[in-house]
C-alpha cells in the first residue's frame, strides 16, 4: 500500500513540474528576448540549489534533538521501572513460599516439555519456511539500514554536476538558438534514450509496451510540430516556426541524450526506495556548479557558442533571473527528481512530454486559441503514450516483474 501511495504522489508531483515547466518556457522566451546568455541562466539555475543544503543540515539538527529526547526519556522509563517495587513484590515467609514453589515449578515443567514436544513436531517443511522467512526478513532490514555515507553522496554528486549542467545548458541553448517546435520534438526523444541507458544500467526492462508506448509519444510529439494554431485576432494563420538551426538542433539532441542519462543515473544513486535523501544530491550539484563549474563561460565564448559576457543592467531582468532560477529551477528540479524516485525514470521522462497537451488546454482557455486536427490528434497520442508505459510499470511492479 505504502508503494502505492508513493507512486501516485510521484504522479502528483509529475503534474506540478509540468506546470512549473511550462510557465518557466514561457518567462525563459522573455528573458532571452532582453538578455540572450544561456550560460547565465543555466549556472544561475544550478548553483541555486545550493540552498537545499541548509535545509538538510537543520532537518538532520532536528532528527537528532528528537533522537536524543527520545532516548532521554526511554532511559528514564527504565531506571523509574527498575526501582520501582510494589507492595506484592515483598518476599514472604518461606514456609509459604516453599508450598507454592512445588506447585510452580510443576506447572512451569509440563508447560515447558509441551513446548519441547511442538517444536520437535515441527516439519522439515515447516522449518525450512522459517528459515526463509526470517533470512528474507533480515536481508529487508539489511537493505534499508544501509546507507550511503554523506561522502559517498558527495562523491556521486560530484560527477553528476558536470552531467546535469551541461542537461541544462543543452536544453536552454537549443532554445536560444533554434525553434521551440524543434526543440519540443527532439528532447521528446529523451524517453528513448532514458529506457536505453535504464536497460544498461539495470534500472528498467526493455519490453515491447514501453518501446511502443515511446514511438507513440515520439509520434505524436512531431504531429504537434507539423499541425497548426489560430486565434480571432491573429490577422493570418499561425503555425510553427520554420527556422531551423543545425547548432541548435545539436544542442536539442544533446540534452535529450544527456537528460536520459542523468535520469537514470538519479534513480541508481538515490535507491529503489529513495534511500538517499534527493534534496542532499542535488545540494551537492548546487555546491560543485557553483565553485567548480564558472570557468566554462570561457570557451563557450570562444568556442562562439556563448555571447560575450555582460552582467544584466536592468533591474527587472535580475528579478526575473533570480525567480525562475528559483522556482523554474530549483523548486522544479527537485520536485522532478523525487517523481524520478518515487516512480521510474521512464515515466518521469515521458511525463514531461505532456506540456504538450497542457500547454495546448492553457491557450485554449486562457486565449481563445484553436488547433488544427493533427496536432490535436498529436497532443492525444501523447497522453496515450504515457497512459501506456504508465500501465505497463504499475502490471510489472505487480506481477513482480
Amino acid at each position: 500500500m505504502n508503494m502505492g501511495w508513493r507512486y501516485k504522489g510521484g504522479l502528483l508531483l509529475l503534474a506540478t513540474v509540468i506546470f512549473i515547466w511550462v510557465t518557466s518556457a514561457e518567462v525563459t522566451q522573455i528573458i532571452f528576448e532582453a538578455y540572450r546568455h544561456p550560460f547565465v541562466l543555466t549556472y544561475l539555475g544550478a548553483s541555486l540549489m545550493v540552498v537545499l543544503l541548509p535545509i538538510v543540515l537543520l532537518k538532520e539538527y532536528i532528527r537528532s534533538l528528537l533522537r536524543q529526547y527520545s532516548k532521554n526519556k526511554s532511559n528514564c522509563f527504565v531506571i523509574h521501572e527498575d526501582f520501582t517495587t510494589q507492595p506484592s513484590e515483598v518476599p514472604e515467609s518461606p514456609a509459604k513460599i516453599n508450598g507454592l514453589q512445588q506447585k510452580g515449578f510443576e506447572t512451569e515443567l509440563g508447560n515447558f516439555m509441551l513446548r519441547n514436544d511442538n517444536v520437535n513436531a515441527l516439519s522439515e517443511e515447516e522449518e525450512g519456511r522459517l528459515l526463509i522467512g526470517k533470512t528474507t526478513e533480515n536481508v529487508n532490514v539489511l537493505r534499508f539500514s544501509v546507507e550511503k555515507t554523506a561522502w559517498e553522496v558527495a562523491k556521486s554528486s560530484f560527477y553528476m554536476a558536470p552531467l546535469w549542467f551541461f542537461t541544462e545548458y543543452s536544453a536552454n541553448a537549443a532554445l536560444a538558438n533554434t525553434s521551440v517546435a524543434s526543440t519540443t520534438i527532439l528532447s521528446s526523444t529523451s524517453a528513448l534514450f532514458t529506457l536505453i541507458f535504464g536497460s544498461l544500467l539495470g534500472q528498467d526492462r526493455f519490453t515491447f509496451p514501453k518501446v511502443v508506448a515511446v514511438l507513440v509519444t515520439i509520434t505524436g510529439v512531431a504531429m504537434t510540430t507539423f499541425g497548426s494554431t489560430w486565434a480571432a485576432d491573429d490577422s493570418v494563420t499561425f503555425t510553427r516556426s520554420k527556422k531551423h538551426d543545425v547548432v541548435g538542433d545539436g544542442f536539442g539532441l544533446l540534452s535529450a541524450v544527456l537528460y536520459g542519462l542523468f535520469t537514470v543515473l538519479l534513480k541508481k544513486n538515490a535507491g529503489e526506495e529513495g534511500e538517499v535523501d534527493v534534496q542532499r544530491i542535488f545540494g551537492y550539484i548546487g555546491l560543485f556548479t557553483l565553485l567548480g563549474l564558472w570557468w566554462l563561460v570561457w570557451p563557450l565564448m570562444a568556442l562562439g557558442l556563448e555571447p560575450k559576457f555582460t552582467i544584466p543592467t536592468s533591474t527587472k531582468v535580475d528579478e526575473i533571473l533570480l525567480a525562475n532560477g528559483m522556482i523554474g529551477s530549483v523548486l522544479s528540479d527537485y520536485l522532478w527528481a523525487l517523481s524520478v524516485v518515487w516512480t521510474s525514470p521512464l515515466i518521469a521522462t515521458l511525463g514531461m512530454s505532456l506540456t504538450i497537451p497542457v500547454a495546448m488546454l492553457s491557450d485554449m482557455l486562457l486565449h481563445g486559441r484553436h488547433y488544427s486536427a493533427i496536432y490535436m490528434i498529436g497532443s492525444a497520442q501523447v497522453f496515450v503514450g504515457f497512459m501506456i508505459a504508465n500501465l505497463t510499470d504499475q502490471c510489472s511492479k505487480r506481477m513482480g516483474i
